[in-house]
């Protein structure tokens, strides 16, 4: 039983936390992009990567993990599934801790098959939000890239 004077504590990390209501946002989103992408035997989060990885085209660990916010063992797990199933391939590189890595030609046919779907997600996802909510979620967004 909780004593009485921590109750509006409670009541108030319930009703408020930023934190929460982030972490609920994500999943239901989240699930909305998995969902569309289950066919392709992609996720969103692996989407993203091999998106940063075309952009770069030799995608250097770390970079990717500070792009995308990503811890190293995340980066590290996905990354290795990515290569099993050839949309990912290790690059030659001095440095032989870092591993860059590329877009492979399998890689790249699958965000080619994968748009169709992203784009399905994006306008259910836009549709849950709102557009009020998507606009303030990109200035979040540039004004914590524009900070770091």
């Amino acid at each position: 039983m909780t004593s009485t004077n921590i109750k509006p504590l409670i009541d108030t990390i319930a009703g408020e936390c930023i934190a929460v209501r982030l972490r609920m946002l994500n999943r239901v989103v989240t699930n909305i992009y998995d969902d569309a992408l289950r066919p392709l035997d992609l996720k969103v989060s692996q989407m993203n990567i091999l998106v940063a990885t075309a952009k770069m085209e030799i995608a250097r660990p770390a970079v990717i993990c500070d792009r995308l916010q990503l811890d190293v063992s995340t980066l590290s797990r996905n990354v290795e599934r990515m290569k099993a199933r050839g949309w990912l391939e290790v690059v030659a590189d001095e440095d032989g801790r870092a591993q860059p890595f590329k877009l492979t030609a399998e890689g790249e046919n699958l965000l080619r098959k994968a748009g169709p779907a992203w784009k399905k997600a994006q306008k259910q996802a836009k549709a849950l939000l709102g557009n009020s909510i998507v606009n303030n979620l990109n200035k979040a967004v540039k004004c914590l890239h524009e900070k770091t």
